[in-house]
Parts: structure tokens; sequence; C-alpha cells
């Protein structure tokens, strides 16, 4: 009987993140007139670029998709949160997560502002290009193309470490 291997895990350091927008930030030529960032794994990389590339029209973007048991074709996304349409039309707009993995939740934004006339382009730290539904899609802008189970630096659960640890108390 053969043993199922275990994912590969990459846990990230914030040093390590801060290496990956370096990477990314000098790619990013275009002058964008919003950002997007996809809650919540597109919230610290998407404010790291905007710092970097002094984007100060900052919006978020939040889509649900229906449980894992749900039948992948039959799966129609929830906007929890979206810019207004006026916002966003006409717009050169940089949508950023964290990770693309299956790619559903940076597309379906994509999507979304496409249909209103915006020009978004995408951003993530990491690409799963194994994993991911959008064969002939990928990034606009990546730093790192993994099969690894990427755990970043936010994601640490703190209420096991306690506050105390984080705040060097």
């Amino acid at each position: 009987m053969r043993r199922e291997e275990s994912p590969k895990q990459e846990v990230l350091t914030w040093a390590d993140v801060d290496a990956l927008i370096d990477q990314l930030v000098p790619r990013m030529t275009p002058v964008f007139d919003s950002l997007i960032m996809i809650t919540r794994g597109g919230i610290i990389p998407g404010g790291l670029i905007a710092e970097a590339l002094n984007i100060k029209h900052i919006l978020t973007a939040a889509v649900e998709f229906p449980s894992e048991t749900a039948p992948r074709l039959l799966a129609w996304p929830t906007f929890l949160q979206f810019p207004d349409d006026e916002v966003a039309r006409g717009r050169r707009i940089l949508v950023v997560d964290d990770v693309w993995t299956h790619g559903r939740h940076i597309m379906t934004v994509r999507g979304r502002l496409e249909a209103l006339g915006a020009r978004p382009e995408t951003a993530v730290l990491h690409y799963k290009p194994g994993k991911s539904l959008f064969p002939n899609y990928k990034p606009t802008y990546f730093a790192a193309v993994t099969d690894a189970y990427v755990v970043y630096p936010w994601e640490i659960d703190r209420r096991t470490r306690g506050i105390r640890m984080t705040m060097g108390l």
C-alpha cells in the first residue's frame, strides 16, 4: 500500500515577503489609477505594493464561492464587497492577491472589472500553474512559482502564541 505524501509547505518570514515585493515592483511599469486588494489574502501585499508604487486610490473586493462540496461548474460567486461601478469604469486597475492557486477569486474580480470597461492587471506573490483552473491565463505579475502550500507571516495563528509574543513584551 502506497502512502500519500503530505503536500510541501513553505513558511515565509516578513523578510521573505519583502524580497517577493522587491521582485514584483520593478516589473510594474504602467501607472495604475487604482489598486484593488482581494480580501483577505491580498490586503497586506496590496498595501505594500500600493506604498511602493505610490497608489493612493485603494479599494477592496471580497468574493465568496460555495463550499468545496458544491459542483465546481455550478459554483456561482457572491461578491461580498466590490467597488461601485463608477469608481472602476474605464480605469487601469491593479488587482492584488497573495496567491493564485485555482485563480477563481482573482479571475472573477478581473472579469467583473473588464465588464465595466476597466483595464485590470493582476499581481500575486505566488503562482501555482499546476492547480490553476484557467490554463490560458496567468497573473500579469508574480514573484514566484510554486506547488507548495504557502504560509504567509500574517496567517500564523496568533491565538495559540498569545498577543504578548507579537508585541515583544
